[in-house]
C-alpha cells in the first residue's frame, strides 16, 4: 500500500489520475444512454472514426485532438442521419460508419511520420497528460456533465422508448442531436487519454456492472460512474506499481468488476 500511495508524489501520476477519473464519469454517464438505446457499438465506431481524424491531423500537421473531434462530431451526425434511414435496422448505421472510421485510419496511417505518435492513441497514453490536457479534459467534462444533468429526464425518455418521449411533448430531434454531441465529444478527448481500443469497454461494461446491482435507472448510473472510477484508479495504481500499460489493466479491471457484480447478483437472489 504504501508503494502504491507514493505514486501521488509524482506530478505526472496526479495529472493522469484527474483526467482518468474525468473520463472515467463521462464514460459511464454516455454508456447509460448508448446501452439503454442498444448502441453499445456506437463507442467502438466512433473511436475508430476518431484515429481517422488523429491519423490526418498528424499527416496535415494540426492538432490529431482536434481532428478527433472534428472526425468524431461528423461520424456521430452520420450515424444518427443513418440510423433515421434505417428504423428497422438501426445497427447498421454504427457497423457503416465503423466500416468508414477505419478505412480512413487504415489509409491515413500510411502517410504518418511517427509510428510512435500514431500507436500512442490505440492504447492511450494517460502518464504523458499534460496539464494543458488536463484542464482541458475537466472544462469539457464539466460541460457535459452540467448539459447532461440539465436534460436528465429528456435524456433518461429517449434513451428507452423514443415514441413516448415524443408523446410527452420531448423534442426527440434536438435531444438526439444534443446526445450525439455530447456523446463524440466525450469520445473524442477520451482518446489520447485512455486509447481509442480501450474506450468501448470503459463505455460499455461499467453499464453491464451497474446493470446486474442496480433496482432502478438512477442506481444503475451512479454504480456505473463508481464503478467505472474504480477501474481507472485501479488501473493506474496496478500499472504504477508492476510497470504495465496503463489502458490495457483498466479494460482489464473494468471486466473483473462485472464479474464480481454477476457474483454478488446471483448470491443476492438466491438469498
Amino acid at each position: 500500500m504504501p508503494d502504491i500511495l507514493s505514486m501521488f508524489s509524482y506530478g505526472y501520476m496526479v495529472r493522469a489520475l484527474i483526467a482518468g477519473i474525468i473520463v472515467a464519469v463521462l464514460m459511464a454517464l454516455i454508456g447509460n444512454i448508448v446501452v439503454h438505446k442498444r448502441l453499445s457499438m456506437i463507442g467502438d465506431s466512433l473511436s475508430h472514426t476518431s484515429l481517422a481524424g488523429v491519423a490526418i491531423g498528424l499527416v496535415a500537421g494540426f492538432s490529431p485532438v482536434l481532428g478527433a473531434i472534428a472526425a468524431c462530431l461528423i461520424g456521430a451526425f452520420a450515424i444518427e442521419a443513418i440510423r433515421s434511414r434505417l428504423k428497422n435496422h438501426s445497427e447498421l448505421a454504427v457497423a457503416i460508419i465503423l466500416s468508414l472510421g477505419v478505412g480512413i485510419a487504415g489509409v491515413m496511417s500510411g502517410f504518418v511520420k511517427s509510428a510512435t505518435d500514431f500507436s500512442s492513441y490505440l492504447f492511450g497514453s494517460i502518464i504523458a497528460t499534460t496539464t494543458g490536457e488536463v484542464v482541458a479534459v475537466a472544462s469539457i467534462g464539466v460541460t457535459v456533465i452540467v448539459i447532461y444533468f440539465a436534460l436528465y429526464r429528456e435524456i433518461f425518455l429517449i434513451s428507452f422508448d423514443e415514441q413516448s418521449a415524443r408523446m410527452l411533448g420531448v423534442n426527440v430531434r434536438v435531444i438526439n442531436g444534443i446526445i450525439t454531441f455530447l456523446t463524440a465529444v466525450t469520445i473524442a478527448i477520451s482518446t489520447k487519454i485512455v486509447g481509442t481500443l480501450i474506450i468501448s469497454s470503459l463505455m460499455v461494461v461499467p453499464v453491464a456492472s451497474a446493470m446486474e446491482l442496480a433496482s432502478n435507472y438512477k442506481k444503475q448510473v451512479i454504480l456505473s460512474v463508481v464503478f467505472s472510477a474504480i477501474s481507472t484508479l485501479a488501473g493506474l495504481s496496478l500499472s504504477f506499481e508492476f510497470g504495465l500499460k496503463p489502458g490495457g489493466v483498466i479494460c482489464l479491471a473494468s471486466v473483473l468488476i462485472y464479474f464480481i457484480s454477476v457474483l454478488c447478483s446471483r448470491f443476492c437472489r438466491k438469498k
